[in-house]
C-alpha cells in the first residue's frame, strides 16, 4: 500500500483498516463523517476478483457534511488512492449510475470477507 509495502495495495484485509481509520479521523477533524464507500474498480468488481485489481488504486468516497475540496492532500502521496469528500447530495448525483461498495457505517464487505476465511 504504501512505499514500505507496495505489493500490499491490493490485501483488503491489511489495507482497508489503516486506509479508512486515519482517514476517517482527518476529515473528522474537520467535519463528520457519514458514510464510505469505495467506488472505481473496487466498487464494481466481486470481492471474489479483487486479486484481479493488484495494483490498481483504491477510489474512496467519503460522504460528510461538508464537501472538502483538494480532499487528495489528507491522503499520503506514497499512496495509491483517489479520495474525494462529498456531502450528501453530491454523493447521490456522482453515485447515481455506478456500483459502489459501502464500507461505513455499514460494511458491505464484511460478510464477504468472514466468508473468505
Amino acid at each position: 500500500m504504501s512505499r514500505v509495502k507496495p505489493e500490499a495495495i491490493w490485501q483488503h484485509d491489511k489495507v482497508l483498516p489503516y486506509i479508512l481509520t486515519r482517514l476517517k479521523d482527518k476529515i473528522s477533524e474537520i467535519t463528520a463523517v457519514e458514510k464510505i464507500f469505495l467506488f472505481g474498480s473496487r466498487g464494481r468488481v466481486p470481492f471474489e476478483q479483487w486479486e484481479d485489481l493488484e495494483g490498481k488504486d483504491w477510489d474512496v468516497l467519503v460522504q460528510a457534511k461538508c464537501k472538502l475540496k483538494n480532499a487528495g492532500i489528507l491522503a499520503d502521496k506514497d499512496y495509491h488512492l483517489d479520495l474525494l469528500v462529498m456531502d450528501e447530495i453530491q454523493v447521490q448525483k456522482f453515485t447515481e449510475n455506478m456500483v459502489i461498495k459501502q464500507l461505513f457505517p455499514v460494511n458491505e464487505l464484511e460478510c464477504l470477507i468472514e466468508k473468505e476465511k
